[in-house]
């Protein structure tokens, strides 16, 4: 639907690919983010509990229980605007950057618009795969800061009077370690963009064409 209201504005192909898979992603993601932040604050406190400072659970459910009975329902949304912030422009990113190297890609291999052969199955996955690691080095390059503030966020407890807030943690984030501490992490999280986005948009476009019904 975003390609097909896209054609009204003076763009190149190109752009009006990048811009259709930005949009679609940002959609999405906005729409996902009313469960992933639940179910991201329970996996965030089970990764860090035992650290100084930070509580023990049993499981997820205990998470739940503690959770809601010292925050109420709103703890488990805790850090949600961070998340729209971060994912939705993220998703949006990721999904550009892979439509936009795509086509490039493609266009270098003089695959164009007026070109009658097909590209043969493994130049197919190595194009994609391709895109894909482009696409999670241009995301986690530039969401990387807001994420590191977004976790620090959802598992803090010792933050002092009030509720924790996104300013109060970028504070104490600087104080402890500069702008450097905004980049913490960084290398596991370009690692996992980079793969996730790889394995899953070969899988997506693989899936896509064997749903596809052969012409008669």
């Amino acid at each position: 639907m975003a390609f097909k209201y896209s054609e009204h504005f003076d763009m190149s192909e190109a752009s009006r690919i990048a811009v259709a898979n930005g949009v679609a992603g940002l959609v999405s993601s906005t729409f996902s983010s009313s469960y992933s932040v639940p179910l991201d604050v329970v996996c965030q406190r089970l990764m860090v509990q035992g650290l100084p400072g930070m509580q023990t659970y049993r499981g997820p459910f205990d998470v739940i229980n503690k959770v809601v009975r010292s925050e109420g329902l709103r703890g488990l949304y805790r850090g949600f605007g961070i998340t729209l912030l971060t994912q939705s422009p993220a998703s949006a990113l990721w999904w550009s950057s892979y439509g936009g190297a795509q086509h490039a890609i493609w266009r270098s291999l003089g695959y164009g618009n007026g070109t009658q052969k097909k590209p043969s199955h493994t130049e197919l996955v190595a194009v994609q795969a391709t895109a894909g690691t482009i696409a999670g080095a241009c995301s986690s390059i530039i969401t990387t800061p807001i994420d590191t503030i977004k976790t620090r966020l959802q598992v803090m407890d010792n933050y002092g009077s009030g509720r924790p807030s996104v300013m109060k943690t970028t504070r104490l984030l600087l104080r402890e370690d500069g702008w450097r501490g905004l980049y913490r992490g960084f290398g596991p999280r370009f690692l996992n963009m980079s793969l996730w986005g790889t394995s899953m948009i070969v899988t997506y476009e693989l899936i896509k064409r064997l749903s596809v019904k052969p012409e008669q």
